[in-house]
């Protein structure tokens, strides 16, 4: 048994913002957000929508579930989210720059980011750290240890 269309009624307003944001070149996210809400506003039931438009018909309906909660606004823009937490302070990161700037251990040539995982441990300058964060690190100092060129310390000669 199919579910019953989801009747929304959008004003005038956003009906004009919607099709404006419809006649615009890019068919980004919100375009096809936008094409939905049209058609759930004409009527259409959201399995036949999703046949037009690539959404599926529970993404249809929840574009129209949050304009009748939040408006517009809340339908065609998702919320800004979290992202993960960062694995090292700024006083762990500092501590692990200047380290690479260092010398490397006895018996190493250069520093790698295998080695700098391991000796940031060993020191207790972090209590662990993947070779990844180390990387990306690195990488945003713009520092490649394994060039000794571009970091302080390193071989004399």
């Amino acid at each position: 048994m199919a579910r019953p269309a989801l009747r929304i009624e959008v004003s005038s307003k956003d009906r004009k913002e919607l099709q404006s944001l419809v006649s615009s070149g890019v068919q980004q996210v919100r375009v096809v957000r936008a094409l939905a809400l049209l058609q759930l506003a004409k009527g259409v039931s959201a399995p036949r929508i999703s046949g037009m438009i690539p959404l599926t018909p529970q993404a249809i309906r929840k574009v129209g579930h949050r304009y009748q909660l939040g408006g517009l606004e809340r339908a065609l823009y998702e919320k800004q989210r979290r992202g993960a937490a960062e694995v090292l302070d700024e006083s762990q990161k500092q501590r692990l720059i200047a380290m690479v700037c260092s010398s490397p251990p006895e018996g190493r040539a250069r520093w790698t980011v295998r080695l700098v995982a391991e000796e940031a441990v060993k020191r207790r300058l972090v209590p662990r750290v993947g070779r990844e964060t180390i990387r990306i690190l690195l990488l945003s100092h713009d520092l490649k240890p394994w060039r000794e060129k571009n970091v302080g310390g390193g071989r004399s000669g």
